[in-house]
């Protein structure tokens, strides 16, 4: 009753949680996953930053919630409570992580500027390096002359002065020839040499200082695992009430009553897959009205094709989904009793000749299970047993 009631107030309650939140919930994304990847310490930058978003959302999903503390149901009550205050979790991704991170940490260029103060120089060293070899470029093309003159890098050779065939003649004689190839030649010079260790000691240093500050992150992170994974189950309830709350919106399904007793009253009644997919052409609802004391049986009869497999599991569903916890189910009016199991014997049975049973055999198995297990408060659905020919 109290999911039912969490679900009532979703659909019925505006600004109410199903309407409001549900454009909310939609961009949520598996934050319990997330945490999970966060305790064993292998989360991706990029996670992190999914976290971040959805956390972020979390005030305006609680403020909705205590719209009005009198109204709300105790379950929503409990939800709200349940989400946590992660105002610190939000600031430390957001100050530590760029906005479109590689996928990979050990990739690199994943903390924010302006983080960490060391890490801040160690990329300013970087950047004016590259700054110096595009000037150290003009600077040799101006002086030698040789205006297709390029300064290159490659992970196996660092960085060079390529010059073509054609421009060969103006190479100067202090350039140190560093490889050979068919359309030119590379060279070096100290100075360069010099600047590219420089280069590549910055970002060595940086690579390993910005693994030490991520794994840093982590376990600061670390620390608030478990309140996030209250706040995902949180969120998961709140997700699961308004699903329903939007089901029945757009299907036209009302709220049971559940009873504790052996009745079962449908009114108008239909089957929720059968109904989705004759959209087109309508469904023909049907009412059902059983009980344990008097009318335990219904026997349905009619031709092929007339809808009795149709009738009997819809009567299923709508039990199942009654008692499932909050789901409101596609009729006019249900009352339901306390259903403790659901058997079924659905025609289409085949024999097995290995084991010495024939079809139907195999349907009189299964029908004592049923009849050796069923209690009062179970629901029988037979479909075609004992299924023969007579001659007359």
């Amino acid at each position: 009753m109290a999911r039912l009631d969490a679900v009532d107030y979703c659909l019925n309650e505006p600004p109410s949680a199903g309407n409001s939140q549900g454009g909310h919930l939609h961009r949520f994304a598996d934050i319990e996953r997330i945490a999970g990847r966060i305790a064993y310490g292998n989360v991706g930058p990029r996670d992190l930053l999914t976290l971040c978003d959805s956390l972020e959302r979390l005030p305006e999903i609680r403020d909705v919630l205590s719209a009005d503390d009198s109204m709300t149901p105790r379950l929503l009550s409990e939800i709200q409570t349940g989400i946590r205050d992660h105002t610190d979790q939000v600031s430390l991704i957001s100050a530590a992580i760029v906005d479109d991170p590689p996928v990979l940490a050990r990739t690199g260029g994943i903390i924010r500027e302006g983080f960490s103060s060391e890490l801040d120089e160690i990329q300013n060293i970087s950047r004016s390096g590259k700054d110096w070899i595009a000037s150290f470029q003009q600077q040799e093309r101006d002086r030698t002359g040789i205006k297709s003159l390029k300064i290159g890098y490659n992970r196996v050779f660092g960085y060079y002065i390529e010059v073509t065939k054609a421009n060969l003649s103006l190479v100067p004689p202090e350039y140190l020839r560093k490889q050979t190839l068919s359309n030119g030649e590379r060279f070096t010079l100290p100075e360069l040499q010099e600047m590219e260790q420089k280069i590549a000691h910055a970002q060595e240093r940086q690579s390993a200082l910005e693994e030490e500050l991520y794994a840093d992150v982590i376990i600061r992170l670390k620390e608030a695992v478990s309140f996030i994974q209250t706040t995902a189950q949180a969120i998961a309830r709140l997700d699961l009430f308004s699903a329903l709350a939007d089901a029945a919106a757009e299907n036209g399904y009302a709220r049971p009553v559940i009873e504790d007793s052996g009745r079962l009253l449908i009114t108008d009644g239909r089957h929720p897959v059968v109904e989705e997919s004759m959209s087109s052409v309508g469904f023909v609802p049907n009412d059902a009205e059983l009980d344990t004391g008097m009318d335990q049986i219904a026997i349905i009869t009619g031709a092929n094709m007339a809808g009795k497999s149709t009738y009997m599991r819809e009567v299923a569903l709508i039990c199942i989904m009654a008692q499932m916890g909050g789901s409101f189910v596609p009729a006019d009016r249900a009352v339901v009793g306390i259903v403790d199991r659901v058997f079924t014997r659905v025609g289409g049975a085949f024999d097995d000749l290995a084991s010495g049973q024939s079809t139907f055999m195999v349907e009189m198995v299964e029908l004592a299970n049923i009849l050796n297990n069923v209690s009062e408060h179970s629901l029988v659905i037979l479909d075609e047993i004992g299924r023969g020919y007579i001659n007359p």
